[in-house]
């Protein structure tokens, strides 16, 4: 934990957290469902910036993310992003570097590593090759932290990409997920984010290997992100929710979970496309929270992005 990280505003809502998954588009406004330019008048995180502080989210799982990248102004976006929603816990996690090609397509730097993390201590360090990335952004303080890269699909599928017409067969890039051990005022619980991968089956095995990777963490665990899942699917991909009542449990880590430990949706809402929203890709899940303790869930309309970001509160 790093000196920046020490002090904290914390939830400010009778003990109530908020939790927010937000696919950014690294950062595009939209105009009639269309990604455009951001206005030359405004800094190129600007918008992203604004977006996600209307969140108020006190912990933040963000994907799509640029660093250094010229297509948004060589912004380290997911530092940007942590001073705008007054997060001082953060790391924004790379499974693949490379530059964006004029015309599509990535530039990769060879000589990059494969998953890095970045964090408060890479702020401002312009020398590191560009990237794209998911971020988890935290008001509380965080006790741990765990990252780990997923392997793209080894098959292209054809894909609608936002600004054009059709479908584009598109092959699929290394993903990330980023865990965080976190202090509540309850105890220590986990949230993990992620953005799995599009190709149907791929993304149901990226996130079966999520959950066995972060069995040993402590429970309550949530998981925030872009699932390319549609609906119901992530939360009967983990298994059926335990009966209702009981509280938050917890476990300690490397203890046996209960039976009743089942993974439940807290936010059910349509997050794509961002213009008019018609499915949920966008998903709140957690595992050791009762059925009904997740209030004020809301998809809201931002300026950036063909998703809509997801937000819900609950009591940690």
């Amino acid at each position: 934990m790093t000196s920046s990280e020490t002090a904290h505003p914390g939830p400010s809502r009778s003990g109530r957290v908020r939790f927010a998954t937000f696919n950014v588009l690294h950062g595009r406004p939209m105009a009639d469902g269309r990604p455009v330019s951001v206005p030359a008048a405004a800094g190129p995180e600007a918008p992203l910036v604004r977006a996600v502080a209307s969140l108020d989210a006190d912990v933040l799982a963000l994907q799509e993310l640029d660093r250094l990248q010229e297509r948004s102004g060589t912004v380290d976006q997911a530092s940007a992003a942590a001073a705008g929603s007054g997060a001082r816990h953060w790391r924004y996690a790379s499974a693949f570097h490379g530059a964006v090609r004029t015309g599509g397509g990535w530039v990769p730097a060879l000589p990059e590593p494969g998953l890095r993390v970045y964090g408060p201590r890479e702020t401002g360090a312009g020398d590191d090759a560009p990237s794209h990335g998911i971020a988890l952004l935290s008001r509380l303080p965080v006790l741990h932290w765990r990252a780990r890269r997923l392997a793209p699909a080894p098959v292209p599928m054809p894909l609608r990409t936002p600004g054009r017409r059709g479908l584009t067969v598109s092959r699929d890039q290394p993903r990330a997920a980023l865990a965080a051990v976190l202090e509540g005022s309850r105890g220590p619980f986990t949230v993990v984010a992620l953005h799995l991968s599009f190709v149907p089956g791929w993304n149901i095995r990226q996130l079966l290997a999520v959950r066995a990777w972060i069995a040993d963490l402590p429970r309550p665990q949530v998981l925030l992100g872009d699932f390319n899942l549609p609906g119901a699917l992530p939360r009967a991909v983990l298994g059926a929710a335990g009966p209702v009542g009981g509280g938050i449990r917890r476990t300690r880590p490397g203890s046996t979970p209960a039976a009743h430990h089942g993974w439940r949706d807290l936010a059910l809402a349509p997050t794509y496309p961002a213009h008019r929203p018609l499915v949920q890709l966008d998903h709140v899940l957690a595992t050791g929270i009762e059925a009904g303790a997740a209030r004020g869930v809301r998809a809201p309309g931002t300026a950036i992005s063909d998703h809509r970001p997801l937000v819900v509160d609950l009591s940690m």
